[in-house]
This record gives C-alpha cells, structure tokens and sequence, in this order.
C-alpha cells in the first residue's frame, strides 16, 4: 500500500515531531489493543501486544534524545499521516499471528509514509533524516516478518467460540 502524501514538513524538527507522534500513538494503540486482549484473557497475544508497545515507546524516546527535547513536541496537523490499528482491530479469540499481521501492516504504512516524504524534501538534511526513519520502519517490518515465520498461521475456524459471550439488551 503507497500512501500519496501530500504534507511536506517544513524543518527538521517538524518531521521529527511528527515521526515521534507517530511512535507514541503506536505505543497508545497496541497498549490499548493488549487491554481488550487481556480483558478477553488472551494473555498470549496481549503480551505480544504490550511488548511492542515498548519497543515503540523506545522509538519515541530516541527521538527525543536525538533531538536533544526534554518534552514531547506537538505534533504537526497531517491529514494523510497513517493511522495504527485501534482496538477495534482485536477479536477476542485471535492468535499472535493475527497481533503481528496487524503490527506489520502499520509498520508498511509507516514505512510509506516516510518514503513518501523522503521524495518530497528538498532539503539534504530533511530528506537524509526521513530516509533513515524509512529504513527504522523497514527494520521493523524485518523483525515482524521474522517472527510471522515462527508463529502458525491460527486454522480455519479460529474465531469460532461454541460459547460466545452473550451480552444483554
């Protein structure tokens, strides 16, 4: 999936605060995705869940200390910026297969993203600092795709539950 971007940061800084933005909304997004999980008493894949809410949350804290902030930046408005998975993405009886497909199709949406600003600066500095942020998220699409290798794909008929929960009117 290519995401035509149409926002081209205006600084340095800008394009870092958007790109920590980014981590911290992915640090937000799987923590909330590991509550329902774990509401649901799929441990195993709220685990998942919350362990690359901290890998993300480490992202976010490189940022800032590459950066040289003592506090988060606020963010600049980017209407085709990508979205991480709500917690609507869960279903209570996924598997961790499910947990990483999810992850990775943000990480390519991310990846996109920042592949897409890299066309569009023109500033050296810019474009140098959005192609490494690219290749953070082709990193992070490595390691996702490594660890769908050891996980099963769930079977047909994995989100069957002969006692559903039943919820009132």
């Amino acid at each position: 999936m290519k995401i035509q971007s149409v926002y081209a940061p205006r600084d340095l800084a800008e394009l870092m605060a958007q790109a920590y933005a980014l981590e911290r909304e992915a640090v937000e997004r799987y923590g909330e995705l590991a509550d329902v999980l774990a509401t649901h008493n799929n441990q195993e894949v709220a685990a998942l869940f919350r362990r690359l809410a901290s890998q993300e949350a480490l992202h976010a804290t490189e940022i800032l200390r590459t950066m040289g902030w003592t506090r988060a930046p606020q963010p600049p408005r980017v209407p085709d910026a990508p979205e991480t998975p709500g917690p609507e993405a869960a279903h209570y009886l996924m598997h961790p297969w499910h947990a990483l497909r999810i992850a990775l199709d943000a990480e390519q949406r991310a990846h996109d993203f920042f592949e897409a600003l890299a066309q569009r600066c023109e500033a050296d500095e810019m474009r140098l600092a959005a192609q490494r942020l690219q290749a953070d998220e082709r990193e992070h699409i490595t390691l996702l795709e490594a660890w769908l290798q050891r996980v099963p794909e769930p079977p047909a008929g994995w989100d069957e539950d002969p006692d559903p929960p039943r919820y009132p009117h």
